[in-house]
């Protein structure tokens, strides 16, 4: 479970979050804020903090959920690579989308070794409970 392919997933993990704080404090301070001198928005940044610990750590859990609310932050690239009439600021929203896109992928394939074992003791246990269940 733990081969060498195993730990690029986590360390792609790990680049790729504190790739995508840096890329959103910089994108709302210095390379295209939405208003000269950068703005609130920049705040955008501070929940992904909250599962850095987590993911460093190898924490499933952590791990499960940020790769869920992550899409958010998907979304929002999208959304303003689509519709921002700033060039600049539309290729950064595009990065976005790339980096939560990467972020995704090495947290699912991370997970993955993990959710089969999971499923695997759920059967045995399952097969255990019926043997018995039978046997009365």
């Amino acid at each position: 479970m733990h081969g060498a392919l195993h730990k690029y997933f986590h360390w792609g993990a790990i680049a790729s979050l504190v790739t995508l704080i840096i890329w959103c404090v910089l994108w709302e301070t210095v390379v295209a804020p939405l208003q000269p001198g950068g703005s609130w928005v920049v705040l955008k940044a501070a929940p992904l903090l909250i599962p850095l610990y987590g993911v460093i750590k190898r924490d499933v859990y952590t791990l499960q959920w940020s790769s869920m609310v992550i899409l958010l932050y998907f979304t929002e690239g999208v959304v303003r690579g689509y519709s921002d009439t700033n060039p600049v600021s539309a290729r950064m929203a595009w990065g976005e989308a790339a980096i939560v896109c990467i972020y995704f992928a090495c947290a699912v394939l991370y997970l993955r070794p993990y959710k089969k074992a999971a499923k695997r003791m759920a059967r045995e246990l399952l097969e255990k409970v019926t043997k018995v269940s039978i046997k009365k």
